[in-house]
C-alpha cells in the first residue's frame, strides 16, 4: 500500500472531525503522581470510561528480583540507544532499573553497595528531568543520570539517610516538591519487619541544587542530625506510609505520619509516636524539637502497645467544598481502619502542636480491615459537581467516600459505595479509578466508575501482590506483581486504525 503523503494515524472524533490519537505526553515522577500524592493523573486523555473496556495486555516481562513498590515514569528521555519513554523500578535488593516502555527491555541498571534489605521505596524523578533518585541498601539516596544511569558522587551525593541501615530503612517512596523555586527531595525512614532494634523514624530533606540535607527526628526531636546507635533513649516511631512525605501547596507545609513509639509531646516531651507532623518545606519545624503543628489520636497509647500504626498510611489532602468552615483539610487512615478528618490549620484543635485529639470527625472505613496498610487517594469530580472523593482499599474491599458539608457547613466524609473486592492502593486517571485486587482468575487490575464503584474493565490475572500499586500515564497502565522474579505488565488500547482520507491518499 502506498501513500501520496505521510501516513497520519488518527481516530474519529465524536463530532465527526478528527484529532491525533496520541495525547499530550506527561510524566509520573513520584509515587502518587504529584507532591500531594493524590494518585490522580489529571493529564491523561487517551483512555476514559468510554473506551477503558478496550484495554489489552501488551506484554508481561520478567524483572530481576522481587519488587514491592510502584514504578515512576518519564517520557522522551535521551538514552545511548535513542529517545525512549522510561519506567524506573527499585527492587527489594536496592537495584534500580530503567525500562523501555515500548517493549519492557532494560536500558540501564545500577546496584548499590551494602546488603541491608528489603528495600520497599519507590524512586523519584528530578523536577528538571535530568536525574532519578533511588534509596539504596547502604542507607543512602543515590542520584543517577536519567538517560544512562551514571551516578553522581560529588556535591554531597550519595546522601546518607541513616547511620544504622541494619535497623533503619527507607520503607516509603522518595518524594519531591518545588516550593518558591527551590527543588527538594524527601526521604523518610522506618524499621524492618518485627520492629526490632534501635531505630527512630525521621525525615531527611535534601536541597537538590546543593545536595545539603537537614533532619527532623520523630523521636528525640530536639536532635537535628541523624541519630547514631544509642543516641536516643526512645526507639521506633517509624514512617512508612506508601508516599512518604506529603507536600500541600494550600498550607505550604510538608506532612509526615509516624507509627509506634512513645508520645509525650503533650506533657513537654519531644517524642512523637503515632502522630501527623506538619513541617516547613525545608524540613524545619518551629524550633526546639517542635513541629509547626501536629495531630495525635486520643488513643495513642493503645495504638503503640497493640502495634496499630497510625502511620501505615500517609496524610491525604482534600480540597475544601465551597462554604466550608475549614479551609484546608486532610484525612489520615491507619492500621485500625479509622478515618481522621483533620483541620490542617489547627490539627489538634488547641492552636499549637502537641495537643491530643481535635479531629473534625473520626469514622470507620466503610469496609474495615484490621492492620490496614494501603494509602487513601483523592479524586475531584471536575466534570460533575466539583466534589472531592476519597477512596480506601484494603484486604477486605474498596470504598468511596464523598466530602460533603453538614448543615453547619462543617466538612463530613459521606460513605457512598463499597465493593467487596480486596485492593492495594488505588490510582485515578481521566476520571477512572484503578486498583489491583481479586478477580475470577486470581489477582487482576480493575477499572471502576469512581462515583459508583461499578467495574468497567478487568485485566487478565497478573500473579500475587503485596503493597504494589499501578500507575497510568500516556495511555498505558503499568503494574508489577510481587514474585521472586517480578513481572512488569503493560496494558493499553489496541493500535489505532489507519483512516484513509478521500482526498490525497490512495491505497
Amino acid at each position: 500500500m502506498t501513500r501520496s503523503h505521510a501516513l497520519l494515524r488518527t481516530t474519529l472524533f465524536a463530532s465527526g472531525g478528527f484529532f491525533a490519537a496520541a495525547a499530550a505526553a506527561t510524566d509520573w515522577p513520584q509515587w502518587g503522581f504529584e507532591p500531594a500524592h493524590s494518585a490522580n493523573n489529571t493529564a491523561e486523555t487517551t483512555v476514559s470510561a468510554a473506551n477503558v473496556a478496550d484495554l489489552e495486555q501488551k506484554y508481561a516481562v520478567s524483572l530481576t528480583g522481587r519488587v514491592n513498590a510502584a514504578p515512576v515514569y518519564a517520557q522522551g528521555i535521551a538514552t545511548p540507544g535513542g529517545i525512549r519513554n522510561l519506567l524506573f523500578v527499585t527492587a527489594q535488593s536496592g537495584r534500580i532499573s530503567a525500562i523501555d516502555t515500548a517493549d519492557g527491555s532494560v536500558v540501564w541498571t545500577m546496584t548499590t553497595p551494602g546488603g541491608h534489605t528489603p528495600i520497599e521505596s519507590s524512586p523519584a524523578i528530578d523536577p528538571d528531568r535530568q536525574y532519578v533518585y533511588s534509596y539504596g541498601a547502604d542507607g543512602k539516596v543515590h542520584k543517577y543520570a536519567i538517560g544512562d544511569g551514571s551516578e553522581s558522587t560529588t556535591g554531597g551525593w550519595p546522601v546518607t539517610v541513616t547511620l544504622k541501615p541494619g535497623v533503619e530503612k527507607g520503607a516509603s517512596a522518595l518524594a519531591t516538591a518545588v516550593v518558591d523555586g527551590v527543588a527538594r527531595l524527601y526521604a523518610v525512614t522506618n524499621g524492618y519487619v518485627g520492629d526490632g532494634g534501635d531505630y527512630q523514624g525521621h525525615l531527611v530533606t535534601i536541597d537538590l541544587a546543593t545536595g545539603a540535607s537537614r533532619v527532623f527526628n520523630s523521636m528525640c526531636s530536639m536532635t537535628t542530625t541523624l541519630i547514631p546507635s544509642g543516641g536516643c533513649d526512645s526507639p521506633q516511631s517509624g514512617i512508612w506510609g506508601r508516599p512518604g512525605a506529603v507536600y500541600d501547596a494550600g498550607t505550604g507545609r510538608v506532612y509526615i505520619t509516624t507509627s509506634n513509639g512513645e508520645f509525650n509531646a503533650s506533657t513537654g516531651g519531644t517524642n512523637w509516636g503515632d502522630t501527623v507532623l506538619a513541617l516547613n518545606p525545608d524540613g524545619t519545624g518551629a524550633g526546639g524539637g517542635m513541629p509547626l503543628d501536629s495531630h495525635t489520636p486520643t488513643n495513642y497509647a493503645q495504638l503503640d502497645s497493640q502495634d496499630i500504626d497510625l502511620g501505615s498510611a500517609s496524610l491525604s489532602i482534600l480540597p475544601a467544598p465551597a462554604g466550608s468552615t475549614v479551609a484546608h483539610i486532610g484525612v489520615q487512615t491507619g492500621k485500625d481502619s479509622k478515618l481522621h478528618l483533620i483541620d490542617l490549620d489547627d490539627m489538634s484543635g488547641t492552636g499549637a502542636p502537641g495537643g491530643v485529639g481535635g479531629e473534625i470527625e473520626l469514622i470507620d472505613v466503610p469496609i474495615s480491615e484490621f492492620w490496614m496498610k494501603t494509602q487513601s487517594v483523592v479524586w475531584v469530580d471536575t466534570h460533575g459537581d466539583g466534589a472531592a472523593w476519597v477512596y480506601v482499599g484494603n484486604g477486605s474491599g474498596i470504598s468511596g467516600l464523598k466530602l460533603t458539608l453538614t448543615a453547619s457547613n462543617v466538612p463530613h466524609l459521606q460513605p457512598t459505595w463499597q465493593q467487596n473486592s480486596n485492593s492495594t492502593s488505588a490510582i485515578i486517571a481521566n476520571d477512572v479509578l484503578y486498583h489491583a485486587g481479586s478477580c475470577s482468575g486470581g489477582t487482576c487490575v480493575l477499572a471502576r466508575n469512581p462515583k459508583t464503584g461499578a467495574v468497567l474493565w478487568t485485566s487478565p490475572a497478573i500473579g500475587s501482590l503485596k503493597w504494589g500499586s499501578p500507575i497510568f500515564v500516556d495511555g498505558a497502565l503499568y503494574m508489577i506483581n510481587y514474585a521472586s522474579t517480578a513481572k512488569l505488565y503493560k496494558f493499553a488500547l489496541p493500535a489505532p486504525t489507519d483512516i484513509i482520507f478521500a482526498n490525497g491518499f490512495d491505497g
